[in-house]
């Protein structure tokens, strides 16, 4: 029989439990990233390292990542086995994926600095621009074993869910802000205000990257222990490839894993192209940070728990449900990103100014980083529900059609963000993406349309619509009541700040809250009405 999840949950409570873990976890890495901003702003450390971590991060994020095409594939053939079965199972792939990974990791050290050239090629035309190339190097040389632990990361995440055990898998990315900051802590402690200028800065990227590959390896040998205790393995070698189920994994996880690897390709396009914009790549990082912020979290929460249920629902005759499901999805999607996006345009200078300026992050990186945020907060919608209906996909065995969507789009992006780049600076590259995944969710949902016999388009965009109406309402009366607020205050100090920021985003939720009730859409109302239920406890 296939293995059962322990106790059986219901979707709402594992959206809690991964709720809170991620909310935690993100709020460390908030933490972490404001002691990055104030220990080297938006200078050559912090530059240098968004360029190292291009490689071993994006593999981390592809491979390790929650929803990641090896979470996604584990899930889907796990819940389909027999006990029995589940530990050579895992340790097979565990073993194969190792094998690879680690001949991988060789190659990003040895190619190290060709690697970052070819990242960066625009640091190569200012004198400045090769003391980050340098740094990057050694940087990357560094963090190159995260290759590895991706992959071990993302089958004990998958595992793990598998067992019905979501904390650990949502709580872990804690452990690598955690040693990140007790590296910068140290740092701070020897060096003190040196280790603002910019002779340290060499010095500050080393600790920042090994800190970073410390957090990498406590994220993995965290998750052996109660891997193991649900029956699904351990370190160990073991190679039968003959074993059922072993092959389907890599069927799914083979394509599913080019796919994702496309999306990563379109970010090293932007970083291409923000190699040649000073202080770009730092103020992706932060930027990024911000939105990813609020949008890891919620994708946490309605991708987590709908994926085994896709699964589920995959044979034909379930689709009835599965419609239903991809309906629910989307509409949590646009339910929780709508409002978050708009309110993130709307405020985004005074957002930027309360979590990161101080230290060494001044009002100038201020205004880039902000300039960027603002890009973001328009496309957090389209990029979750293109992940929800990735995730459709690869629930109904098909990781092909999303790989194949994702190469045109490495094209797409190549163009948008030449032209938009030309146009808008570094916003340009925010700005790309999003058209990228706007593209992506409406050409797989076109296609899903066609494969499941039909989808109520038409009655999902309106209710998306009115979703958008309602979060642009809510967003213009936030602003009106930032700068009113924060014009009639006297003091710009800290408490200040955050008293016209509450006011102002808790009185754009409630207009959006109480036009998006009016709508009468049911997967709204259950949203906000857990979320009331949450906040009155």
């Amino acid at each position: 029989m296939p293995v059962p999840p322990s106790p059986a949950r219901s979707l709402g409570a594992i959206a809690g439990i991964v709720a809170a873990a991620t909310l935690l976890s993100k709020v460390f890495g908030l933490v972490r990233q404001q002691a990055i901003a104030a220990a080297f702003g938006t200078g050559v450390a912090f530059d240098a390292f968004n360029y190292a971590y291009v490689v071993p991060g994006f593999l981390l994020i592809l491979l390790g990542g929650i929803n990641g095409p090896f979470h996604s594939a584990i899930v889907s053939v796990l819940s389909k086995q027999n006990q029995k079965d589940a530990a050579p199972l895992v340790e097979t792939i565990t073993t194969v994926v190792g094998l690879l990974l680690l001949g991988l990791t060789a190659l990003i050290i040895l190619f190290a600095n060709p690697l970052i050239s070819l990242v960066a090629p625009g640091l190569g035309t200012t004198a400045a621009g090769a003391v980050t190339h340098a740094i990057a190097v050694q940087q990357l040389q560094i963090m190159a074993p995260m290759a590895l632990l991706a992959g071990f990361i993302g089958i004990g995440f998958g595992t793990l869910s598998a067992a019905d055990h979501y904390w650990l898998p949502s709580i872990s990315p804690l452990f690598s802000s955690v040693t990140v900051l007790l590296g910068l802590g140290g740092l701070w402690m020897a060096l003190g205000q040196d280790l603002l200028s910019p002779e340290y800065a060499a010095v500050g990227g080393m600790v920042l990257a090994g800190s970073t590959l410390v957090g990498a390896v406590l994220q993995w040998l965290v998750q052996l222990p109660p891997q193991m205790k649900a029956g699904y393995g351990g370190f160990r070698f073991r190679l039968d490839w003959n074993r059922p189920g072993v092959r389907e994994v890599f069927k799914i996880m083979a394509p599913a894993t080019f796919s994702s690897g496309t999306l990563q390709i379109n970010v090293y396009t932007d970083l291409f192209f923000a190699s040649y914009i000073p202080q770009a790549a730092a103020a992706l990082g932060y930027a990024g940070l911000l939105a990813m912020t609020p949008l890891g979290i919620l994708s946490n929460v309605i991708l987590v728990p709908l994926m085994p249920v896709f699964s589920r629902l995959a044979a034909p005759e379930n689709w009835g449900d599965l419609k239903q499901r991809i309906r629910q999805g989307l509409l949590l999607s646009a339910s929780a990103m709508l409002p978050t996006g708009a309110l993130i345009m709307a405020l985004n200078r005074p957002i930027v100014r309360l979590v990161y300026e101080r230290g060494a992050f001044h009002s100038e990186s201020s205004e880039i980083v902000a300039s960027l945020l603002l890009a973001y907060g328009l496309g957090l919608f389209v990029y979750l529900g293109r992940d929800v209906i990735v995730r459709v996909f690869y629930a109904l065995g098909d990781g092909t059609t999303p790989f194949y969507v994702s190469l045109f789009n490495i094209l797409l992006n190549g163009v948008l963000d030449y032209v938009c780049v030309k146009h808008f600076g570094a916003p340009g590259l925010v700005f790309a993406t999003v058209g990228v995944n706007l593209f992506t969710l409406c050409w797989l949902t076109g296609i899903l349309h066609r494969r499941l016999g039909g989808l109520p388009l038409l009655e999902w965009g309106w209710a998306i619509a009115g979703l958008s109406g309602s979060s642009a309402v809510g967003a213009g009366l936030a602003a009106v009541l930032w700068t009113g607020i924060s014009g009639s205050l006297a003091s710009d100090s800290l408490g200040a700040q955050i008293l016209a920021l509450t006011v102002a985003g808790a009185g754009g939720l409630a207009a959006f809250t109480a036009l998006a009730l009016r709508l009468r859409i049911p997967e709204v109302q259950l949203f906000l009405s857990q979320i009331t239920r949450k906040l009155k406890r």
